[in-house]
């Protein structure tokens, strides 16, 4: 018998041992913890069962979108958040609801963009510790408490993503993009990486690293469109979305409010600076 071992209380089938993760946040450090009791366990499926729904419900008449990725740390005044604008005012300009993360930087820009150029814009939010505030140029708004059913919003309503600099918050939305055209759970929708100066080294590892050692395929990397122009990203999109998914620009179905269902998003008077 080993004398060293420590003590431990009985387990019950409820209450399974404690062998998670530690995080200073409650919610988390819960959500992290192992195996927890059934009822518990129960409950988090409820929460995030009824965040899809919210999700669902809310996007389901937006129409067409295009998925805007970029760093919220770049300001009014940077050569990328202009270019984030134009890239916004393109895709409405080609009938596409402009659809972001809804915070401050290239998120916002995009959303300003398409507001400008008379489009509809909508905002997939996150709860962070550090508060993300909303940009001003949202149509609809929505906030999310789990990173992944975020995820599948900013997915499940588009026709093509559009990555502009950032940070690992950008690039962990980019990968999973292509990972899962790469995998077939979804199309070949486009996608597009704005600012050549930014992303070619990115580009240039991939093939000098990751092709030749085969852990993907060259035809992967044909899957990004590498471009400065936001006219071409948007014909691009145009073009893929019509030609190749059958996208028609048709008379919305009517929402109905008592399944929770939202219309289309409309321009807000007064949402501009």
């Amino acid at each position: 018998m080993n004398q060293d071992r420590e003590p431990t209380a009985p387990q019950s089938p409820d209450h399974p041992p404690r062998w998670g993760k530690v995080s200073t946040d409650r919610s988390e450090r819960r959500f992290l913890a192992g195996p927890q009791s059934r009822r518990a366990e129960f409950a988090r499926l409820l929460r995030i069962s009824w965040e899809l729904l919210y999700g669902f419900r809310s996007l389901h008449f937006v129409g067409p979108c295009v998925t805007v990725f970029g760093s919220a740390r770049f300001p009014e005044d940077h050569i990328y958040y202009d270019l984030g604008r134009r890239v916004g005012a393109e895709l409405a300009k080609a009938g596409f609801t402009v659809m972001t993360g809804g915070g401050p930087g290239i998120m916002e820009a995009a959303s300003r963009g398409a507001k400008e150029a008379g489009g509809p814009t909508v905002g997939c939010n996150i709860k962070l510790p550090r508060e993300q505030h909303p940009n001003p140029y949202l149509d609809r708004f929505l906030e999310f408490r789990y990173f992944f059913v975020r995820k599948v919003m900013l997915v499940k309503y588009s026709y093509a993503f559009v990555a502009l600099p950032g940070g690992f918050g950008t690039l962990d939305e980019l990968y999973e993009c292509a990972t899962l055209v790469q995998t077939g759970k979804i199309r070949e929708f486009p996608i597009v990486l704005m600012g050549v100066a930014f992303w070619q080294p990115m580009m240039d590892f991939l093939r000098a690293r990751m092709v030749a050692e085969g852990t993907i395929d060259p035809a992967d990397l044909d899957r990004f469109i590498l471009t400065d122009s936001p006219e071409e990203a948007a014909r691009r999109i145009r073009d893929a979305a019509i030609g190749t998914f059958g996208l028609r620009y048709e008379k919305p179905l009517r929402p109905r409010w008592w399944l929770g269902e939202r219309g289309k998003p409309t321009p807000r008077p007064g949402a501009e600076r």
